[in-house]
Order: structure tokens, then C-alpha cells, then sequence
């Protein structure tokens, strides 16, 4: 074990307890204050880390509460970390606190922990074990403190403007070996306006998801009963409707008269392997679809998604089912819902091969959407990212990894969208190592402490090597 390796060690426990520090900092995107774009929590994390890579000796910079950085060395040239530190809301299910940061068998747990609080802290005490090594350095190492990753990248595009861009980095906010392909990200709504029949069933409101990017597990429905047989029919629909399927469904009698409140609950996962969830808006409106009476707008919108998007997860029914040999399948995710009585909308979220582009995707469902007088908007694209095997930044990566580990570096495409993708000559490079689940943006996040030094051994090394030796 060479002598980076040995600082990292050595600042273990410190590692540790920073990751668990900056856990408990609830970094959820808030209403914006003076000095805070992205609210207060986002804005606490920021400073925490800003204050700590102090403490450690780096020189930082707070870039009028947007983003800020940690850097270290001389040089012209800047290599670069890009970590964020907001997080998506917990959700619920949790079975220790989404915000305790605390230690079971040997993994800390909370949101956060691997996507991407952990890794943020892996990289600043990796350059810490970079710096007290006394390794020589041809250029500067930065890294750089992202709060709106989750939410639309309003931090980075800020920051990218205002400051010096690195000739090169990694982000670290996904999996190990190295991810060179990364799909291109959409994110838009469908809307709908409504018009009440003022017969049978009314709908109030349909509300659930938090986020665009995670599949919803949870998703809540109140209905307005404007007869009796509605009414009677809506009870006998769901009890037969519970009866044959699996669906975690509650229909909840409310105060007011001839009011009902239907719950539906799922498993929430990353907006990237939605199979990997239950999506609680397609459960709910499933059923509402089998139920006769409803307002004919509301009725037609939930026929819609639920023909032409329901469980499905790589949008064959809508034709866009795309594919290609480097990349892989095109990502279908529904993550949010908001009706009322005057109008319906969906957010959608989609993660499309490197080969096609966004107005492929988007034609083919406007061919669909324009049928049912459906509006697409608030598109917005985050297009690909591809780094050719022979760059030079995937031969350093690939030559650290196998150092540290062991193992072959293998090259891999994701579903997931990192800030690899915001500078040129780029990748996502760990956390995540093969065969260990994916947590982010589920319950019960955690990374394992094991995990956490060994990341943070490949992180100094890898900056030692793009810092002195290209």
C-alpha cells in the first residue's frame, strides 16, 4: 500500500463522520431565499462543505449561493470532481431515519448517503490524502459543490459561467468501473383541460410524486359523488378490483358527504430503473379506470396514460421504444400528477439511447398526445454524453481502478444523468461497485463504510494521476 493510500486510512474516521454530519442536513430543494437559490437546506449543505474543506486546508469559494468549490495546487489547467449535494425527498418506508446518518453493520445510512453526500466527502478527503502525501502536481484540483443536480442543473449553469472550467474530471455519482455513455434526459408535461359533466363522478384532485426522476410511491385521489348508484358502483368496482390484483389500494369514506378518498401506494426507486419500483399513479389509475361515471375529460386523460404508458418502462406503446448497441433501451419514467377539476397533468421523464435525440422522442409522442387534445410542455433536454474508450481520461481511470482493486475495468453505459456531462472530457467514475444495489432515491439509502474508504482510495489516486502525469 503506497502512502495515499495509508493517509486515507488514517483520515477514516473523520470520512465517517463528516458523511454522517452531512446526512443529517435535510438538503431537499426549497422555496428560494436572499443568497439561497435553492432554499435553505441545499444552501446549509453548501456551506457545511465549503466550511470543512476550510478546515481541511483547501482554499474555497461560495459562488453566490449556487454552487462552490474546494481547491488544491498550482497550475493553469484545473482537474475537476463535480459532486452535488441536494438530495430528493426520503419518501417514506424508511426503516432507520432518512436523516440520522447512523451506523448499522457497517454501512451509514440516509438520504443521500450514496447519491451523492458520501462520494462528495470521499472526494474532498481524497484530496486531502492527495495533499498531505506531498505529491507533486502540474495543475490545480477542484472540486466543485453542485445544490440543484436533482431539480435541473440551474447550479451548474450558473457556476460554469462565472468561473475557470476544468480541462478534465469525473463526476463521482454513479457506478463503478467507468461510465463513458450516459443516455440523454427529458423531462416535459402532459396537460389536459377539463370540462365537468356535472354527472356521476367528480374528480377533486389526483396528486402524487415527488419528483420527475423517481418513481412515485405514493399517490392519493379524492372523488365527488354526485349520485347514489355512483356511488355504489365505485365500492363494488373496488372491491373487485383489490380482490384480483396485487395493488395496495385504500378507499377512505371522507367527512363530507359524498366524498371518497382513494390511496395508492408503491415502491419508489430512480427515475433511471423505474422496473425497479411500483409506480403508485398507474395503481390508482388503473382502478379509476375500471370505475363508470367519471367526468368524460378526466376519464379519456386516465385512459390515456394508462393505454399508453401504464406499467411499461421503455414507452413501446407511445413508439419510442428505441434502442441502441453502445447505450441500450430508451427509460420511460411517470413521476409526478396534479388534478383538479379544471385540468390534469403528468410529468414525465425520459432517458433516450446516445443515438437519437430529443425531437425523435418527442415527435413520435406528439403523434400520440395531438389525438387526445393533450398539450406537451415545458420540454426540456439534457443531450447525451459519450467519451471514446481511447481518451485519455478513461485510460487514467481504467489504469487506477485496476491498481486498487483488482479487477478489470470494464466500460458501461447508465439510464442516469451525472454532472460528467456539464465539461468536456468527462465521466461518471463510482461510487457504486458491480453487484451492489442500486439505492438512490429509494428508502433505506445507505453506503457501506468498506465501500467508502475504497472509493476514496481510487478517488486520490485518480486525481494524483490526471493532476501530474498527462
Amino acid at each position: 500500500m503506497d502512502i495515499i493510500e495509508k493517509k486515507v486510512d488514517e483520515f477514516k474516521d473523520d470520512l465517517v463522520k463528516s458523511v454522517q454530519e452531512l446526512i443529517r442536513i435535510k438538503s431537499v430543494k426549497s422555496e428560494p431565499k436572499p443568497g439561497m437559490p435553492f432554499g435553505e437546506g441545499t444552501n446549509q449543505a453548501l456551506e457545511y462543505m465549503l466550511d470543512l474543506s476550510e478546515k481541511l486546508g483547501f482554499k474555497t469559494k461560495n459562488v453566490d449561493g449556487y454552487a462552490g468549490h474546494a481547491e488544491y495546487g498550482e497550475g493553469e489547467d484545473i482537474v475537476g470532481v463535480l459532486v452535488h449535494l441536494d438530495v430528493v425527498p426520503e419518501g417514506t418506508g424508511w426503516t432507520y431515519p432518512p436523516y440520522g446518518g447512523e451506523i448499522h453493520s457497517g454501512k451509514i445510512y440516509g438520504r443521500g448517503a450514496i447519491d451523492d453526500k458520501g462520494p462528495a466527502a470521499a472526494a474532498l478527503y481524497a484530496l486531502k490524502a492527495l495533499k498531505e502525501s506531498g505529491a507533486e502536481m502540474k495543475r490545480r484540483v477542484r472540486i466543485i459543490f453542485g445544490i440543484d443536480e436533482e431539480s435541473g442543473w440551474a447550479d451548474m449553469d450558473y457556476y460554469l459561467k462565472k468561473e475557470e472550467i476544468p480541462m478534465c474530471g469525473f463526476s463521482p455519482d454513479a457506478d463503478f468501473p467507468i461510465i463513458n455513455s450516459e443516455k440523454g434526459i427529458i423531462k416535459f408535461k402532459m396537460e389536459k383541460a377539463f370540462t365537468p359533466d356535472n354527472k356521476g363522478i367528480g374528480v377533486e384532485y389526483i396528486k402524487g410524486g415527488l419528483r420527475v426522476n423517481m418513481v412515485p410511491d405514493y399517490c392519493e385521489a379524492k372523488l365527488i359523488i354526485r349520485d347514489k348508484k355512483a356511488g355504489e358502483l365505485l365500492k363494488t368496482k373496488y372491491n373487485a378490483f383489490t380482490k384480483n390484483t396485487d395493488n395496495r389500494l385504500e378507499l377512505i369514506p371522507e367527512s363530507e358527504p359524498d366524498k371518497f378518498i382513494i390511496k395508492a401506494y408503491g415502491i419508489s426507486a430512480h427515475g433511471s430503473t423505474p422496473e425497479k419500483g411500483i409506480n403508485a399513479v398507474i395503481q390508482l389509475l388503473k382502478f379509476l379506470r375500471t370505475v363508470e361515471g367519471i367526468d368524460s375529460d378526466v376519464f379519456s386523460f386516465i385512459s390515456f396514460i394508462t393505454e399508453k404508458i401504464g406499467t411499461e418502462v421503455n414507452g413501446e406503446s407511445l413508439g419510442i421504444d428505441f434502442e441502441d448497441e453502445i447505450s441500450g433501451k430508451l427509460i420511460f419514467n411517470l413521476g409526478v400528477i396534479d388534478f383538479d377539476e379544471k385540468q390534469g397533468m403528468i410529468e414525465i421523464n425520459i432517458r433516450y439511447p446516445i443515438k437519437f435525440t430529443c425531437e425523435e422522442v418527442m415527435t413520435k409522442i406528439k403523434e400520440h398526445t395531438s389525438k387526445e387534445g393533450i398539450q406537451i410542455t415545458d420540454v426540456s433536454d439534457n443531450p447525451p454524453l459519450y467519451v471514446p474508450e481511447d481518451n485519455f481520461l478513461i485510460n487514467k481511470l481504467k489504469k487506477v481502478y485496476t491498481e486498487v482493486t483488482g479487477q478489470k475495468a470494464e466500460l458501461i453505459s447508465i439510464g442516469g444523468g451525472t454532472y460528467a456531462r456539464a465539461i468536456e472530457n468527462a465521466v461518471a467514475f463510482g461510487p457504486l461497485f458491480p453487484g451492489k444495489p442500486e439505492l438512490a432515491h429509494e428508502k433505506d439509502e445507505y453506503i457501506e463504510i468498506e465501500d467508502l474508504i475504497l472509493s476514496t482510495k481510487i478517488y486520490a489516486k485518480a486525481l494524483f494521476e490526471l493532476a501530474s502525469n498527462i
